[in-house]
């Protein structure tokens, strides 16, 4: 699996949008790889992409016709459950 690190995740934000981030790094970065490990997925920043930027995830069917699917707002949900529990 391709673990998402806190530099990385401050990294990618940056460049992405160019603003400050407003969440705590390493919770964030913590939660998507929590995520994708729970999800069987092989890349935590997907999982970064999807809570932040509402990109799709194909190989997990997270949206249809740009709509949150039911397995797209299930992944979403355990994202910011595990950000909020650390």
């Amino acid at each position: 699996m391709n673990k998402l690190t806190t530099k990385k995740l401050i990294s990618y934000m940056l460049n992405r949008s160019g603003e400050e981030l407003r969440h705590e790094p390493a919770k964030l970065a913590s939660a998507c790889n929590k995520t994708a490990h729970r999800f069987q997925h092989d890349n935590a920043i997907d999982m970064l992409k999807l809570i932040c930027f509402n990109e799709p995830i194909p190989s997990l069917h997270t949206h249809s016709y740009s709509f949150h699917t039911a397995s797209g707002r299930n992944i979403i949900n355990t994202i910011q459950e595990y950000y909020y529990e650390e």
